[in-house]
């Protein structure tokens, strides 16, 4: 029998795969199929009925995929997951199998602004409201709460202004009104951060991010309770169909392996560039949780390991002096994701979150002066050289 380690560091590279089952492969192999063949006719009813397991068709299963999702289901320390083809096909299949016309969701102040898009489609489409809570305390979350608040959902460490949540009083609440909480946990991915130990029923991630690490594939998961994700699988994911790709599956196997090296990493020089940074004068604001001075420090250290591998700051300056900063630097990549090896910075306000009105996004604290960098895999030094040599440039033009 084979033994089950506790350790996430072993679980990341042996967990949901077994090399006897594929002909001795070290490496889970490709099942680059659309379809499957049966054995006989009788077979196929048994499968298309559920009296035998097997696959049918990858829109419905497929051996990579499987691999995958047993993997994350144990790191993330819920009993199933379901792998899609985004984040957002993750979100969207979790949101729409758990509401009905006319239902309303509490969500977090400052999510992700297709997050946002689609709760707008939901209610212009169908009737499915939402309120945003700042969830700082419960008496706040209860006077939002209705009859027909079909869930919760939250992100922590929220995006981008880093704000968090303390999800153990979410649970708390939310347990009161029988209500299921969804919690993107794509910052900081279970090695960080356990939402379904502390009694979130469904977590959900864009592995486009940290869980790949790499920067080559867009993928989404969701993973919570049997009952949950078999629901979901057999209706938003198998007939809208946002399913991942046997290949990238692959290539998300590879890159969950050197997970806890890489947030290791990512975290380290995060705090390290975030300490430096609160010292220079033409920095107005640095928010990062893993700060004693955030004022949510006491939560992250609550439920979190470290602070995590982003975090934002605010130029000292007009929005179009924040993007010559931005448009100076170097070495640091403009783009939008986060979690590569390279170091990412973006403008949320113009980008990531414009599709939100401006008066929400600024009550949401994103304003046109807010930058968000994801601290990528190099030598901490060489990104704070590149940040400095931009600043000094700011400095000169504010001179002349």
């Amino acid at each position: 029998m084979e033994r089950k380690s506790k350790h996430f560091e072993t679980k990341v590279v042996h967990s949901g795969y077994d090399s006897k089952n594929h002909l001795g492969s070290l490496s889970t192999p490709i099942y680059q199929t659309s379809t499957f063949t049966f054995d006989t006719a009788e077979q196929g009813e048994k499968f298309f009925a559920g009296e035998e397991e097997g696959y049918i068709y990858s829109r419905l299963g497929n051996p990579t995929v499987t691999a995958l999702q047993e993997k994350v289901a144990d790191i993330e320390g819920g009993e199933a997951c379901l792998a899609f083809g985004s984040g957002m096909a993750a979100i969207s299949a979790v949101l729409l199998s758990l509401t009905k016309a006319n239902d309303h969701v509490l969500v977090s102040q400052g999510i992700y602004g297709c997050t946002y898009g689609l709760l707008t489609l939901m209610e212009e489409k169908y009737q499915i409201s939402h309120d945003f809570s700042t969830m700082e305390t419960e008496e706040q979350m209860k006077e939002l709460i209705r009859p027909e608040t079909a869930c919760i959902y939250l992100e922590t460490p929220i995006n981008p202004t880093m704000k968090v949540i303390d999800i153990e009083m979410v649970v708390r609440v939310a347990k009161q009104y029988n209500i299921p909480v969804v919690v993107d946990n794509t910052f900081s991915t279970p090695y960080l951060q356990k939402p379904l130990e502390i009694g979130c029923d469904v977590v959900v991630h864009s592995a486009t991010k940290y869980l790949c690490g790499h920067g080559d594939v867009v993928a989404g998961l969701a993973i919570g309770t049997k009952e949950i994700i078999s629901h979901i699988a057999m209706t938003t994911q198998k007939d809208i169909g946002g399913i991942l790709a046997p290949f990238d599956a692959w290539l998300l196997l590879r890159g969950l392996k050197t997970l806890p090296v890489r947030m290791d990493r990512h975290c380290e020089n995060t705090k390290k560039l975030a300490e430096w940074l609160r010292e220079q004068p033409l920095i107005k604001a640095v928010y990062y949780p893993g700060d004693t001075s955030h004022p949510d420090y006491e939560i992250t250290k609550k439920q979190m390991k470290h602070g995590g591998g982003l975090f934002s700051f605010e130029i000292d300056g007009t929005k179009q002096q924040t993007q010559r900063f931005i448009n100076n630097l170097q070495m640091i990549k403009i783009a939008v994701s986060l979690g590569d090896p390279e170091s990412l910075i973006q403008h949320p306000a113009s980008m990531t979150h414009s599709p939100v009105p401006e008066d929400v996004r600024l009550s949401m604290g994103i304003t046109d002066q807010l930058v968000r960098l994801s601290v990528g895999l190099e030598a901490w030094e060489d990104i704070r050289d590149d940040i400095q040599q931009s600043l000094d440039q700011m400095a000169k033009d504010e001179n002349k």
